[in-house]
């Protein structure tokens, strides 16, 4: 959520950086620095008028004490009318507020300079690309053909048990899974984040904490007799770790990890994008978070990039980096990098990792702050990234190192497979 004190100094410029998302907010920044100005001036009547009121109940007093118990109930009286109007001020400074607020929450962050403008994924600019393709032979199956060969996934026993969407993982496929988040999880721990392992539910204000309420409520599964959400990403509960959290500058940075299976409604299109493990309501993730100082963040940025990268090459991917545009940015991002894997036998492009740096968008509304050296309160930046989601990376496997006697399991795989071939 962007600060109501940074909309006050700098509305201009951030009118001109969410036009890179292809937002014209002139008139919503103005309606706000409207509602703000009479919220502001009703509460400063209201302090004035506590200020007056609490002079006369000053003044009882002394008159009481003398005997002048006229006087003292006149202006006992203007005190009484005084108190009135204190609490019409109040229900008004509150509800002025309160609608400042529900605005302001209408607004996503402020894109950084260096994020490109643009409407959509045709906008996205191309930073890098890793490798080469693999040339199939004609022969060559897509990922859910594999699957079915070496009976390893199972997308129709998934229907059966829960809808589309849910596949189930069996024998060879189960364990490779485990295997990628094994090896997911250690190459965290060596990059020095803490594991954590949280609840797979949380409650609306974590949701609205990491900005999925009120913006995803729609995507997210809702269990409605506890109000309670499945998360869609490890991001929000790890995060809300930091809710109304005062933290020092000696605890910066915070590098967190965690792998939990993730939950989306709205994987609900059709088309050949979607086939297979293209897109899932249910999958697995590891998730990075960092909690750092704000003169770090896009350093930092720069090296969670290029650690989700070091995963990648070390799988022997075939992969590119996208720095978002504007428009294909998330709501809560203040620039993203996405990276994406080749699928050789389909011939397209797999997400499987955006990264993202949040400044103090997320924080804000966490109420994440740390004293820095010199005493002083400051929200903390924070970011996180996938590293990695495990469906695209394995369509992406499966269908790169086919061969005609199985499907070649990565060397840096087979100490947590105990194989080296699906077959």
């Amino acid at each position: 959520m962007l600060l109501i004190s940074n909309i006050r100094q700098n509305s201009n410029e951030i009118i001109e950086r969410l036009s890179i998302r292809g937002i014209d907010a002139a008139p919503l920044i103005q309606e706000i620095l409207d509602l703000d100005a009479q919220s502001r001036q009703a509460r400063t009547e209201m302090e004035q008028t506590q200020a007056q009121n609490n002079q006369l109940s000053g003044q009882i007093g002394e008159l009481m004490k003398s005997g002048k118990k006229d006087e003292a109930e006149s202006i006992r009286n203007q005190s009484t009318q005084l108190k009135d109007k204190i609490k019409e001020l109040t229900v008004q400074v509150e509800q002025l507020e309160q609608v400042v607020n529900d605005k302001i929450i209408a607004l996503p962050n402020t894109p950084n300079t260096s994020v490109p403008k643009g409407k959509s994924a045709d906008d996205n600019l191309q930073v890098l690309i890793h490798g080469n393709a693999v040339e199939l032979p004609e022969s060559a199956l897509p990922h859910w053909e594999l699957a079915t060969k070496y009976d390893i996934i199972d997308f129709e026993l998934g229907n059966k048990i829960s809808g589309a969407g849910f596949p189930v993982y069996k024998g060879k496929g189960a364990i490779f899974q485990r295997a990628l988040i094994q090896f997911f999880l250690n190459e965290a721990g060596k990059a020095g984040y803490m594991e954590i392992q949280p609840p797979l539910l949380v409650n609306a204000d974590s949701g609205y904490g990491t900005g999925q309420l009120p913006d995803k409520e729609g995507q997210m599964y809702h269990a409605t007799v506890d109000d309670l959400y499945l998360i869609p990403t490890a991001e929000v509960p790890i995060t809300n770790i930091y809710r109304n959290v005062m933290l020092s500058e000696s605890q910066l940075p915070i590098k967190n990890c965690g792998y939990t299976p993730c939950f989306r409604r709205e994987a609900g299109s059709y088309g050949a994008h979607v086939r297979g493990l293209n897109r899932l309501h249910q999958f697995d993730k590891v998730e990075i978070v960092q909690i750092v100082k704000p003169e770090d963040s896009y350093n930092v940025l720069e090296g969670m990039s290029e650690y989700v990268q070091s995963l990648l090459k070390k799988l022997g991917l075939h992969y590119r980096v996208l720095l978002l545009c504007g428009g294909d940015m998330g709501f809560t991002s203040a620039k993203t990098y996405d990276m994406e894997v080749w699928s050789p036998a389909q011939k397209m492009w797999l997400e499987c990792s955006s990264v993202s740096n949040f400044e103090t968008f997320q924080t804000n509304r966490l109420k994440c702050r740390y004293k820095n050296s010199e005493g002083k309160t400051e929200l903390a930046h924070s970011l996180n990234g996938s590293a990695l989601a495990l469906p695209r990376i394995v369509a992406s496997l499966l269908e790169t190192f086919q061969t005609p006697d199985g499907i070649v399991v990565p060397e840096v795989l087979r100490p947590y497979t105990g194989f080296d071939l699906i077959n």
